[in-house]
């Protein structure tokens, strides 16, 4: 079974923002395949259901961004059978909608990536980045927890569909073949 965890921020002030396009990319995948987010613990949505040939969970952590890993360590606690882990999350060093697939590395800086590697206590996890872009002036902070621009919405929209695309290769044909299929896209 394979964990796919869409990384963000719960509530509806946060739904439509850069930092959320990990949720909304495991949005998509669940009315794609008909699997229901509506199972909850105290720190995370989820669902279970099939991509293809591969059983898998989908979540949304609950504990904000910044404590992302305690939702993620306690779903491999209580589905000891979890195989793989797939981590979605926006990236500020890529340009808005440009796709990167890794299978380990560092935060690069992302909060919530971190909080996972300190609750793993490893890096060794595949992550599937977005660019959301660096604000031209500002805090980062702040720009993460902006809704995307009338002029992004197309481009975001279109990657959150690509992303979801690449999931289902990722998962079923491994982290090599996506970074072939999708990192030429952008």
């Amino acid at each position: 079974m394979w964990l796919v965890a869409g990384l963000g921020n719960p509530g509806d002030e946060y739904e439509k923002t850069r930092h959320n396009i990990g949720f909304m990319v495991i949005d998509t995948l669940a009315a794609r395949l008909s699997i229901s987010l509506k199972q909850k613990k105290p720190d995370y949505v989820f669902g279970r259901g099939f991509i293809e040939e591969q059983k898998v969970v989908l979540m949304k952590p609950l504990t904000y961004m910044n404590r992302s890993g305690i939702a993620v360590r306690d779903v491999l606690w209580k589905h000891e059978e979890v195989e793989g882990i797939l981590v979605i999350h926006d990236d500020l060093d890529l340009e808005p909608g440009v796709i990167r697939v890794r299978k380990t590395g560092s935060s690069g800086g992302h909060n919530g990536i971190q909080s996972i590697i300190d609750f793993l206590n490893s890096k060794d996890f595949n992550r599937l980045k977005i660019g959301i872009g660096r604000p031209k002036r500002g805090a980062t902070e702040q720009y993460v927890l902006k809704n995307f621009s009338k002029q992004e919405r197309p481009v975001i929209d279109e990657a959150i569909e690509i992303a979801a695309d690449a999931v289902s290769v990722i998962l079923t044909h491994g982290v090599v073949s996506a970074q072939n299929k999708f990192h030429k896209k952008q």
